[in-house]
């Protein structure tokens, strides 16, 4: 497989973009189960102005507390079946790995959308990725794709600079929209 120049892709992070993140002493949280799980408000009309703009979407997510012990992977999985139900994801792709794990598909590392890329012949260079903490834009940037902040001032710096931040996911499709 190879690139395909027209194939454009917008990555989202889970936890903060799709659905509420769960903040602890001014940092992110995932839910623990489908009742802790509450959607981003907007985030349903938001996907639907990015597939009408010719994009396809996807989810890219660190879930460390799986490989942590702290998670059932099922949870997370029923989670992940609400996602692809309500919103025209394409595919999550998801790491499980724990924070000391030397894997490649473990945000701030790029594999995940390395791995989108290859199986879909993404051109990165003309997709986003969206986030909510320095990791998510690590990878993008990494990756080669153009980022989004959706700054949530938690407590925590970033660590390289995004090419746009907003305050609201509604934000988002003016941005990919117009470019």
């Amino acid at each position: 497989m190879g690139v395909n120049p027209l194939n454009r892709a917008v990555f989202l992070d889970r936890d903060g973009v799709i659905n509420q993140a769960l903040v602890r002493n001014g940092l992110p949280f995932s839910p623990t189960n489908v009742a802790e799980f509450k959607w981003v408000e907007g985030i349903h009309a938001v996907s639907q102005q990015i597939i009408s703009s010719g994009f396809d979407i996807f989810c890219v997510t660190n879930q460390p507390d799986v490989g942590r012990g702290l998670q059932e992977r099922s949870v997370v999985e029923a989670l992940h079946q609400l996602v692809l139900d309500e919103l025209p994801i394409k595919k999550i792709y998801v790491c499980y790995h724990n924070g000391a794990s030397q894997c490649d598909c473990r945000k701030p590392k790029p594999g995940l959308l390395l791995q989108a890329a290859e199986e879909f012949e993404l051109n990165l260079s003309r997709s986003y990725l969206v986030g909510d903490r320095w990791k998510d834009i690590d990878a993008g940037n990494t990756a080669g794709c153009q980022t989004i902040f959706l700054d949530y001032d938690y407590d925590e710096d970033l660590r390289s600079l995004p090419n746009h931040v907003i305050g609201s996911i509604h934000a988002v499709a003016g941005l990919i929209c117009s470019c």
